[in-house]
């Protein structure tokens, strides 16, 4: 398990407390599994890594970090909610969402893509007068996985 470094804890101590929050040691075990998962996480999956997290208390404890500008919700292909650490503390990345299973994986920008996504954006705004400031990719398609189950 990869650890989380020291100043993203420090920023989500800082930005908790800007709301008179604490970072408790239930946040701090939640983030460290975010950033640990290289993944977007659902709620099943959370309370799966993080044993000290109520069940009772896993929405309303993402939701603090949500609002303290530190956790995301990502959308998917299903109806669950998959979580992870915002841009700003968990670096730019894309993600890849099977149709299948649900599955979000995140995936790192190579240059070559970014300089399309540039590209694009660069369009988009010229053809509809929008200044765009920045960007989200998400692919849907089948995981390896899936593709390799039987039918």
């Amino acid at each position: 398990m990869v650890s989380v470094a020291r100043p993203v804890h420090d920023e989500v101590a800082l930005r908790l407390a800007g709301l008179e929050q604490r970072y408790t040691p239930i946040r701090r075990a939640l983030v460290t599994t975010l950033a640990d998962a290289g993944r977007p996480l659902s709620i099943p999956e959370i309370l799966a890594s993080v044993d000290e997290l109520p069940q009772s208390s896993a929405y309303r404890t993402v939701t603090a970090l949500i609002e303290a500008g530190v956790v995301r919700r990502v959308t998917g292909v299903d109806d669950h909610g998959r979580f992870e650490l915002t841009e700003d503390l968990a670096g730019h990345h894309h993600h890849l969402a099977c149709g299948s299973c649900g599955t979000v994986e995140d995936i790192a920008p190579s240059p070559r893509l970014e300089r399309a996504m540039a590209e694009a954006a660069r369009v988009v705004a010229e053809e509809q007068g929008y200044e765009v400031t920045s960007h989200q990719f998400d692919l849907v398609g089948v995981c390896s996985t899936c593709r390799a189950l039987p039918g």
